[in-house]
């Protein structure tokens, strides 16, 4: 698959700067100062443009999968912001392969060869039987290994981004639980263990937000590229660690960092409003 280090173009939906204004105004100017090649995507519904659209396997191919989270589909009004992906695509010149699979691409860290993802995948998709979808997943992504981790508790989104992205084939990055009582996350680093990965600690302070479904101090939800980490910051007193954090990590990229708590505050950020793809 291609990974987030080889992209070079990034997506955002036209509908970013009418629900996150702030948001938009900050990153399209440093988008275009740091001469990041990006564009619209047209007719969206929502601006989670990560969650809707295709998973790119090679420069030519990518996999359009279901875009029908139980969060949305539960009510009419949700249901109403499900974006018609295949529109989309036609208008920007991508052809996808289609699958009936339902996930959120925010469910989805990748390297070339391997995927990580929560156990979401099998809640919303019953009707086929687990081992049977991991090998339809691993047909379609032309992968060799799926891990899983169990959902975060109290997460209704079921999203891995915002709990590990590989930074190498064999490590993740992982949000630093030292502030957190261990029982609430030693399932998550005993599934990455029995996975084979390693693992290192990137800065996380969620801990004097009012909102429990406020993302702000989330700074894994960052977005990667070849040469470019945009980075989430929020006037904590932690950003700086994220930002030093991030050129210790990522010694070879421009780390340009973005206020995200307008969109913290609905539970996500960069990396979710984003489509990052190679070119």
């Amino acid at each position: 698959m291609i990974i987030d280090s080889q992209t070079n173009f990034v997506f955002i939906a036209d509908t970013l700067s009418s629900k996150y204004p702030e948001f938009a105004k900050e990153l399209i100017p440093k988008l275009e100062r740091a001469k990041i090649p990006f564009g619209i995507l047209p007719n969206t519904k929502d601006a989670w443009a990560v969650d809707f659209m295709p998973v790119q396997v090679s420069e030519s191919k990518f996999v359009r999968f279901s875009y029908r989270p139980d969060y949305l589909i539960s009510t009419k009004t949700w249901s109403k912001t499900i974006s018609d992906v295949d529109l989309i695509c036609d208008s920007i010149g991508v052809q996808t392969v289609k699958s009936d699979i339902i996930i959120d691409g925010g469910n989805i860290s990748k390297w070339s060869d391997r995927l990580l993802m929560t156990t979401k995948v099998f809640t919303e998709n019953k009707s086929i039987p687990e081992l049977e979808l991991i090998e339809q997943l691993k047909n379609l992504l032309e992968i060799n290994d799926i891990f899983f981790v169990p959902v975060e508790k109290g997460d209704w989104l079921g999203h891995v981004d915002g709990m590990a992205r590989f930074i190498a084939k064999d490590t993740v990055l992982i949000n630093d639980f030292a502030k957190e009582e261990q029982k609430s996350y030693i399932d998550f680093l005993a599934a990455l263990h029995n996975s084979g990965l390693k693992w290192k600690t990137f800065p996380y302070n969620p801990y004097d937000n009012e909102d429990y479904n406020d993302a702000s101090g989330l700074y894994l939800n960052y977005l990667e590229l070849e040469n470019h980490l945009i980075l989430p910051i929020f006037g904590k007193e932690s950003d700086e660690a994220a930002i030093e954090k991030s050129k210790e990590i990522f010694p070879s990229k421009e780390v340009i960092t973005v206020t995200g708590s307008e969109p913290a505050r609905q539970n996500g950020i960069v990396n979710c409003l984003t489509w990052n793809i190679k070119k």
